[in-house]
């Protein structure tokens, strides 16, 4: 079942809250609408995993504890037929290998409950600010005319922003949202190692952990994507463009 509160514009960007609990559901609703969002709220995972394929969200907030599928199940599966849309994680799970696994997963953030609604806010439009609305395939407003896809060039390395593909030479290759915005990060740094603990803070607005290997895992998927030579491990200074 799909709930849609009363919204002042229906112009903005579209929400999808997956949360099993009503009150929690109804706040975050009232939040985003009065925010100028388009929320819609959805009670069941399954029934949600099948709007997120038929609607073009921007922005996925899902609770971790829920009957029948629980959360993490909820963000497997979104991200095999979803893999650019942004999850932020809404639970009263706190423990670090919790959020270590959902990052892992594809979520690009993590909120505890109970939470600051000023914060949620703060952090949906740090979700949203990124120069790419990848469900829609076009640049963000003020990137270039609608349907031009803008690019990045570092070396031999060309990236297509509104697309998010990357070419080394051999073709295009598709990014995840997270695969691209890393690579994005390195390619505004050329010749400069990045540690782990920077693009962690701004890929995925997260402190760094020193357990958490989600960097070291996407580099990984980059690699085997686009070649190993691509991405240098610069010992004690973290990773390197090298294309």
């Amino acid at each position: 079942m799909i709930s849609q509160p009363s919204a002042r514009s229906r112009s903005g960007p579209r929400i999808l809250v997956v949360d099993d609990e009503q009150a929690v559901r109804d706040l975050i609703g009232r939040a985003l609408t009065k925010a100028g969002y388009l929320a819609d709220l959805s009670a069941d995972a399954g029934a949600a995993l099948g709007l997120a394929r038929s609607h073009a969200y921007e922005l996925v907030v899902l609770d971790l504890m829920m009957p029948a599928m629980d959360g993490r199940t909820f963000l497997a599966r979104l991200r095999a037929i979803r893999p650019a849309l942004a999850v932020l994680v809404l639970s009263c799970v706190d423990d670090v290998a919790t959020k270590v696994s959902c990052l892992e997963l594809g979520a690009q953030d993590y909120l505890t409950k109970p939470f600051s609604l000023a914060e949620f806010l703060a952090r949906v439009r740090v979700r949203l600010r990124d120069d790419v609305h990848p469900e829609s395939g076009l640049a963000a407003p003020g990137s270039g005319a609608p349907g031009h896809a803008d690019t990045i060039r570092a070396g031999l390395l060309v990236l297509d922003t509104g697309r998010l593909r990357a070419d080394i030479g051999h073709g295009p290759v598709a990014l995840t949202k997270l695969e691209f915005l890393l690579l994005r990060e390195l390619a505004e740094h050329p010749g400069q190692p990045l540690r782990k603990e920077d693009l962690l803070a701004s890929i995925w607005g997260l402190e760094f952990d020193p357990g958490s290997n989600v960097v070291d895992v996407c580099v990984r998927r980059l690699r085997s994507k686009l070649g190993f030579e691509l991405i240098k491990t610069v010992r004690g200074a973290g990773y390197q463009l090298t294309a």
